[in-house]
């Protein structure tokens, strides 16, 4: 059996509605898990789940405010009534705003970016925790950016939540060990999402004169990241705890401040 391998895991991807999570979805169902999908609109996951469960998975969607605490709070409930346990939590659901500088940056912006992709990073992590401490086993991957490690001048609230972010994965990595549950943090810079392909922010796979642009030049895709995510479910990876994984090909923007 590979160590990929997660038959009979049960895993919740939220932010499952496309681009970075649908991908993780798809990934954890084509390696046996049963997988719940949340989005804020159940409606938004209805071919997701239709496409994993036409290629012989199992799948779940569930509407979910990740900002709201009740609804979180019913998104473990559900899961757990419906499979029994709760194996893997897959913190993906964030967005981010229109840079600005940071004088310029309206308090209920600031509010509306942190709670988004901190305090509901929290509010997922504490709820699949508490059931991850009962079953004393568990396995939660947030998913934060680069901006997190080095900082992004245009969307400040954005990268400070994302810090956030990895401090909050190191601490529970540490407050729940004895619990044998792993927390991971995964930051991913620059990928080839399809709104990011949409804006032109992609850049051609080919130069001007035709010649491929190396891969290692060009952002990684969303397949690349739920890659990741896969190997941090698994066995193969059952000692990184802790741990905050950059992926990014070699993209100037990623890595340095200009």
């Amino acid at each position: 059996m590979s160590k990929l391998d997660l038959t009979d895991r049960v895993a919740i991807v939220t932010g499952g509605a496309g681009g970075i999570g649908t991908c993780i979805a798809k990934a954890y169902a084509e390696a046996g898990a049963r997988v719940v999908v949340a989005s804020r609109k159940k409606e938004n996951l209805d071919g997701v789940v239709g496409e994993i469960e036409a290629n012989g998975g199992t799948a779940m969607a569930v509407g979910c405010d990740i900002t709201v605490p009740d609804e979180v709070n019913g998104l473990i409930a559900e899961t757990v009534g419906a499979f029994g346990r709760l194996d893997i939590m897959v913190n993906n659901a964030g967005g981010g705003a229109t840079p600005r500088m940071p004088e310029d940056t309206p308090y209920d912006e600031w509010q509306r970016i942190v709670d988004l992709n901190l305090t509901g990073t929290w509010l997922c992590c504490i709820a699949a925790g508490k059931q991850m401490i009962e079953q004393q086993s568990g396995n939660i991957i947030n998913i934060s950016s680069v901006a997190g490690t080095k900082g992004h001048p245009g969307m400040l609230h954005y990268s400070a939540a994302k810090a956030g972010v990895i401090s909050l994965s190191n601490n529970l990595a540490f407050q729940w060990a004895k619990h044998n549950i792993r927390v991971n943090c995964v930051a991913p810079g620059l990928i080839a999402t399809p709104a990011m392909v949409k804006w032109g922010v992609i850049q051609p796979a080919e130069k001007e004169d035709g010649t491929p642009v190396p891969r290692l030049e060009r952002p990684p895709d969303p397949e690349d990241v739920a890659d990741l995510c896969l190997f941090l479910a698994s066995p193969a990876s059952d000692l990184l705890t802790g741990e905050v994984i950059p992926i990014r090909s070699w993209t100037r923007l990623d890595r340095f401040w200009n």
